[in-house]
């Protein structure tokens, strides 16, 4: 079992990694800064448990207005 904090943490170095992104100036910083937050944020949400990632839907679909695809008036192309 993880640590109920591992999550965050990783939560916390991607949005660190994500900061060291927009600030370097460097390709191979970039890459590697956007290649770090992906691998975190891709494991934390992995090893989070099943009711954070519920949490996190629900805020997803309550504060996103997202055309509704199968509406008559809305356009494919």
């Amino acid at each position: 079992m993880t640590l109920p904090l591992f999550p965050v943490l990783l939560l916390v170095v991607a949005m660190i990694n994500i900061v060291w992104y927009q600030r370097a100036s460097h390709e191979l910083s970039k890459v590697m800064a956007a290649g770090g937050a992906i691998v975190c944020l891709v494991w934390g949400f992995a090893i989070a448990h099943w009711s954070i990632l519920l949490l996190g839907l629900f805020f997803l679909l309550k504060f996103r207005s997202m055309p509704l695809i199968f509406s008559p008036s809305a356009s494919r192309y």
